[in-house]
């Protein structure tokens, strides 16, 4: 028993020790954030993502903050997330995904996508309703869905009549594996 609470502590403690390590800011996409991730956390989870998704954009339309999800068999839920902020690493973290335990966590096969984040952006942003719209921010989530993994773009503008605020205007889904827009779910 105190072989393995000492050997999990130390797992947990040498991503933190390298914490200040990370990628150039010109790499910031979420599969090389993925590839970064996997020198941070037990060598049974690496590769085995579950999700990703980042916070909402502050300042230009690409995120600067990333979460990965790996599946961990030795974490009690399962689920080990490492969190950038940047392209570094800032924490790692066994979230509560209750009901992920319950259903079965499912693995995104992110190897086989060809898509990454900044393709999914760019093709999202050729969208005719998003070329005239003066867009402030953006959110991304790399899911699973019936047809295969795919991108969920959540874009923000700025509100008629009160500079500084942003109004959701909807989402784009977009095939993490050939870059066709499924779902057009945006509203003005």
């Amino acid at each position: 028993m105190k072989s393995w609470f000492y050997s999990s502590v130390a797992v947990l403690a040498l991503p933190l020790a390298a914490a200040g390590q990370g990628l150039p800011a010109t790499n910031l996409t979420a599969f090389a954030l993925v590839k970064e991730g996997d020198h941070f956390i037990a060598p049974q989870a690496k590769d085995k993502i579950t999700q990703i998704h980042s916070e909402k954009s502050v300042g230009s339309l690409v995120p600067d903050v990333w979460y990965v999800d790996y599946y961990d068999s030795t974490t009690a839920f399962k689920v080990t997330e490492v969190k950038f902020v940047g392209s570094k690493v800032t924490e790692i973290k066994q979230p509560k995904h209750l009901l992920d335990a319950f259903n079965g966590t499912k693995l995104l096969e992110w190897r086989k996508l060809k898509i990454d984040s900044d393709r999914a952006l760019a093709i999202a942003l050729k969208q005719p309703l998003l070329k005239t719209t003066e867009l402030k921010a953006a959110q991304l989530w790399l899911e699973r869905t019936v047809v295969g993994s795919s991108w969920r773009i959540r874009f923000w503008t700025e509100r008629l009549g009160r500079p500084g605020q942003t109004v959701d205007i909807g989402e784009l889904y977009v095939s993490s594996k050939n870059g066709e827009v499924l779902k057009n779910a945006l509203h003005f």
